[in-house]
């Protein structure tokens, strides 16, 4: 089956939220390895000090993308498609957006447990949301790393699904998120 130009696709502003929510969690993934294994100093500081600033960020963009995608029709997928790939496309997009608000709320909290504060680009600094609890924090920022990992396998079953369909099942599927 070959989805010509005609076919749905997604709203500019969801393709817009898409794209930079894409691009921050594909920069803080390496990123918070790095500065977890960096030498404390400076360069340590300013990774974490952007690494938080993304992950507030993020949380804003989330939030819009879950309001858009609640109050605007995604197009629909083709009507050929198995129903075990229907599933399996709504089951990582779920687990996407699940993933996506807990983690920079974990990160949060962690920041706030330990305490640090989560200042945005500094420009603003956000209000801690949890007491101070070390303890709790590094169990915080254990389940972030690993919130982490999980995020960024399901990135590459995402991005495997859409490579298939684009270049096994030629369907131009990934036009609808494509400008």
């Amino acid at each position: 089956m070959t989805i010509g130009y005609e076919t749905a696709v997604y709203s500019i502003p969801a393709r817009i939220l898409h794209w930079l929510i894409a691009a921050i969690v594909i920069a803080m993934i390496p990123l918070g390895f790095i500065m977890t294994n960096a030498a404390p100093g400076p360069a340590q500081d300013a990774m974490f000090n952007l690494h938080v600033s993304l992950g507030a960020t993020l949380i804003l963009l989330i939030v819009l993308r879950i309001i858009w995608r609640l109050t605007h029709t995604p197009p629909p997928l083709p009507a050929g498609m198995p129903a075990i790939q229907r599933w399996a496309a709504s089951t990582v997009h779920f687990l996407l957006y699940v993933t996506l608000i807990v983690q920079p709320l974990l990160g949060w909290i962690g920041n706030s447990a330990y305490p640090a504060p989560v200042t945005v680009f500094g420009i603003v600094t956000l209000p801690p949301i949890w007491s101070e609890d070390r303890a709790l924090s590094d169990q915080i920022f254990l389940v972030h790393r690993n919130i982490g990992i999980l995020i960024a396998a399901l990135i590459c079953v995402h991005v495997a699904g859409a490579l298939f369909h684009q270049f096994i099942q030629r369907d131009n599927l990934i036009r609808r998120m494509l400008w």
